[in-house]
């Protein structure tokens, strides 16, 4: 199973992500951003506090994103 290993908040609505697999990327969240529980991404310093969690990512008030979902999406860095 993969999990996320680290992530690093980025300049519009970005992070950088390394896997547990090896693979490092950048999964774009701005898609989301204005979906519901995710429209509080939309202020910078929240959007910043996020961490690994559960094998995925997460903010405070609980939005998350699987690791499943962030590999699918990842757009992959060498």
């Amino acid at each position: 199973m993969v999990r996320i290993k680290s992530v690093e908040p980025l300049v519009g609505y970005k992070l950088k992500i390394e896997l547990s697999n090896g693979k490092k990327g950048v999964f774009d969240v701005s898609p989301y951003i204005d979906k519901g529980v995710f429209n509080e991404l939309k202020e910078q310093s929240y959007f910043r506090s996020v961490r690994p969690a559960f094998g995925g990512i997460m903010w405070p008030h609980e939005q998350d994103f699987s690791a499943d979902t962030v590999e699918y999406e990842l757009q992959e860095i060498s």
